[in-house]
């Protein structure tokens, strides 16, 4: 098992910045791939971005070139948002991949990640 804690989100001006963080306890040398969600009321949940074991990264076209994650070791793993838009307000949530499959499959919208926290609201005012 993995447990996953968010922290970090909050309420922000459009074009500001948040850092969120995620804390990883537990079985976490299981971990290939960690990924970062996000699901606004009444919408679906969309992959945002993910970081495989190796480094290697992904990055929705909404968020690209504005939000970058990064991983600093095998516990923690960090989403920085910055020139945010109202549109970014959501629930953004924490998710790791304990699975055998390729960071390929993993960077897919459609992928199964294993493990969620419990997240964290992002609100951005415009």
């Amino acid at each position: 098992q993995v447990r996953l804690v968010e922290s970090g989100g909050g309420l922000v001006q459009a074009g500001g910045s948040l850092r969120l963080s995620c804390a990883a306890s537990g079985s976490i040398f299981s971990v290939n791939t960690m990924g970062w969600y996000r699901q606004a009321p009444g919408k679906d949940r969309e992959l945002v971005a993910a970081i495989s074991r190796g480094g290697s990264t992904y990055s929705a076209d909404s968020v690209e070139g504005r939000f970058t994650i990064s991983r600093d070791n095998a516990k923690n793993t960090y989403l920085q948002m910055n020139s945010l838009k109202p549109e970014d307000t959501a629930m953004y949530y924490c998710a790791a991949a304990g699975g055998p499959y390729s960071s390929s499959y993993y960077f897919r919208p459609s992928a199964k990640y294993d493990y969620w926290g419990q997240g964290t609201q992002v609100t951005v005012s415009s």
